[in-house]
Order: C-alpha cells, then structure tokens, then sequence
C-alpha cells in the first residue's frame, strides 16, 4: 500500500488542525520538523471540517489550509466538508 501525506507549516494557526489530522486517522504517523509537520498515512488521509471547527472553536473553510500548505503526495478529492488524498490502487 502506498503512503499519502501533507505537509504543513509550523505555527499557532496549525497546531490544532493537525491535531485534528491525527485524530481522524489513527495509523497516520507525525514527522515534526523544525518549520513544518509532514503527516504520513498508508492508502488514504482524511481531513474532516467538522472536526477542524469542534477544535479551534469556529468556522472554518478547507481551503484555510492553503495558506499553510507546504505539500502533499497523492490524488486529492475535496468538497467543503472533507479533503481526501489517496492513491488509486
């Protein structure tokens, strides 16, 4: 199975969105970096707004992460509820 994975700037603004990550997808693995947070999952990683919001208290658009994004691996399905990568077996 191949991995997927994002990879986010370190700040204040991400802490809890990758907290968030990592609570939907419990075989990820975290690399923490000096400026960034790489999140590794094998097969597919979900990134549910819902549990975003529930976090950091408030509404929050998917498309928020961009400006934190540095990258990611693996095809992306998104609508405005949830953002998918994975890999076509």
């Amino acid at each position: 199975m191949s991995t997927v994975f994002i990879a986010l700037q370190t700040n204040e603004e991400t802490r809890q969105v990758i907290e968030a990550i990592v609570q939907d997808n419990p075989d990820a693995v975290v690399n923490e970096q000096p400026a960034m947070v790489k999140i590794d999952a094998p097969g597919r990683l979900l990134i549910r707004r819902e549990t975003i919001e529930e976090l950091i208290g408030r509404p929050f658009d998917l498309q928020e992460l961009q400006v934190n994004l540095i990258t990611m691996s693996g095809n992306l399905d998104q609508t405005d509820d949830e953002m998918v990568l994975y890999w076509n077996a």
